[in-house]
């Protein structure tokens, strides 16, 4: 860390401390950096608002690190919009030399920056990934808008690591195909269900 790393500034859309919602680490509290910009604009996003990284505010790194301090907060998760669109350098040594376990949740669409402890790799059909991510993801969540997803979920996963965690999750607005995913899980079980339970508590 270096004291311009603190001066650093990241287009913020929102933060806030929930629970995960989603995937692997669902149901642990978490403090939510949610950056702006995106460079893959999926038409079911619910987050829409992210988009535009003009539309929201620059906020340097110290008064993002002051706002998680004054949480229980251990874990951060990065995320968007598309958060690997800024240079995520500065931002992380910050808070991994304030002890923080760091999660970040990407399309892979842009270069990695950053140091991480977690990384959630969900690939979109609007948009192709960069194959480095495929080597570094230590969870892959396919999302379920259509019943071909779970045959491209596939294609995806195989070139993951052995040990990267595998997520189909049914796209909140339409809820279709989900007893088609069950099914695919059951009948292929290197794959897990991952749902948006903080939509269904109507928390952040």
């Amino acid at each position: 860390m270096t004291p311009s790393d603190l001066t650093s500034s990241y287009a913020i859309m929102e933060q806030f401390y929930t629970l995960q919602g989603e995937g692997y680490w669902s149901g642990t509290p978490a403090y939510f950096i949610r950056l702006a910009g995106c460079n893959v604009g999926c038409h079911w996003c619910d987050v829409k608002e992210s988009w535009n990284i003009n539309d929201h505010p620059q906020i340097i790194v110290s008064e993002l690190l002051a706002k998680v301090k004054d949480t229980a907060a251990q874990r951060i998760v990065i995320t968007g919009g598309e958060p690997f669109l800024q240079d995520l350098g500065p931002l992380t040594r910050v808070l991994k030399h304030n002890g923080y376990q760091l999660h970040c949740e990407t399309s892979g669409t842009a270069p990695v920056s950053g140091v991480w402890d977690w990384i959630c790799f969900s690939p979109k059909k609007f948009k192709a990934p960069l194959p480095d991510w495929y080597l570094i993801a230590n969870e892959l969540k396919v999302i379920v808008y259509q019943l071909a997803d779970l045959a491209w979920g596939e294609t995806h996963a195989l070139h993951c690591t052995k040990d990267c965690q595998l997520f189909f999750q049914p796209e909140w607005d339409s809820q279709r195909h989900i007893p088609e995913t069950i099914a695919f899980i059951q009948n292929n079980p290197h794959w897990k269900l991952s749902l948006q339970t903080h939509k269904f508590l109507g928390i952040a």
